[in-house]
């Protein structure tokens, strides 16, 4: 049985965006964690995750993305790179009400690890840790040059033309066949984003170098040795060059892509708590 309640987070422009709220289960509340996910997932991916830091103790706040997972308004779209921020920051808020409690830790898996990063750069008030997994900020699969073409083109004339996400294959995220099957049938997994996103998602990378201008807090960035979809040796290089004393990088060599998906994910679910429940 699930422990988690269904809610709604009014975004600032009034979009209701599903929302997965886990109580932490146990007393005293040990914590906070707010929880993106990456481009084409959603809640349901790391409800297994989410479920063991409740169980620990921790209030998880999981929000679908607007346009994504449970949120059939305007699929697959986003304004700008400063709309997904200040979403962000709102399930931000609405973590913090429900928690009532200020600090908090953020996880964010593979582009959700883009978002997290961005959005602590634009306000890191209030954030204990982050918790990076497979973050996509050094992609290593993209869309094609005459994709990036076409989606120039309809920026200028339809900001809302769907456009495929380059990410069709599930053995990208996962060898075990019981989740690639999950991936390749899930009605909720996004498809195709807009040129909208694409352009929005483009313009949050080149300010990730100012994280080396942010105030420095514990981060534990987690890899996949058999990865994929980003590129690990850049990610490396750019975390281990902001030299923060309380960052870590933890590689899977045989894991794909989505830890989650793991047939022993319960070494990196233990991994992940143990860091977060290490910080104050």
């Amino acid at each position: 049985m699930s422990q988690y309640h269904e809610i709604t987070v009014t975004l600032n422009d009034g979009y209701d965006a599903y929302a997965r709220y886990w109580p932490a289960q146990g007393q005293p509340q040990r914590g906070a964690i707010l929880y993106h996910h990456g481009i084409q997932s959603h809640c349901g991916w790391y409800e297994s995750s989410a479920k063991m830091l409740a169980q620990a103790g921790y209030t998880v706040l999981q929000v679908d993305r607007r346009g994504s997972g449970q949120n059939q308004n305007q699929r697959g779209h986003a304004e700008s790179a400063d709309q997904l921020i200040e979403d962000a920051h709102t399930a931000r808020d609405e973590l913090q009400r429900l928690s009532e409690s200020k600090k908090h830790h953020v996880i964010g898996v593979s582009w959700g690890g883009k978002l997290a990063t961005r959005a602590y750069i634009a306000d890191p008030t209030d954030v204990a840790s982050l918790s990076l997994v497979t973050p996509g900020l050094f992609p290593l699969v993209g869309v094609s040059k005459s994709e990036m073409a076409q989606i120039a083109m309809a920026m200028i004339y339809e900001r809302e033309q769907l456009f495929n996400i380059p990410l069709d294959d599930p053995s990208f995220f996962t060898l075990n066949p019981t989740w690639q099957q999950y991936i390749t049938t899930d009605k909720l997994t996004l498809r195709q984003c807009t040129a909208g996103f694409y352009l929005a998602s483009r313009r949050m990378d080149k300010p990730i170098a100012k994280l080396s201008k942010s105030p420095s807090i514990p981060c534990h960035v987690f890899l996949a040795g058999d990865e994929r979809i980003i590129n690990n040796e850049k990610t490396e290089s750019f975390f281990k060059k902001l030299d923060w004393p309380k960052s870590q990088i933890t590689i899977y060599e045989e894991a794909r892509h989505s830890l989650e998906f793991e047939s022993n994910n319960q070494t990196y679910f233990a991994a992940l708590l143990d860091f977060i429940s290490q910080q104050i």
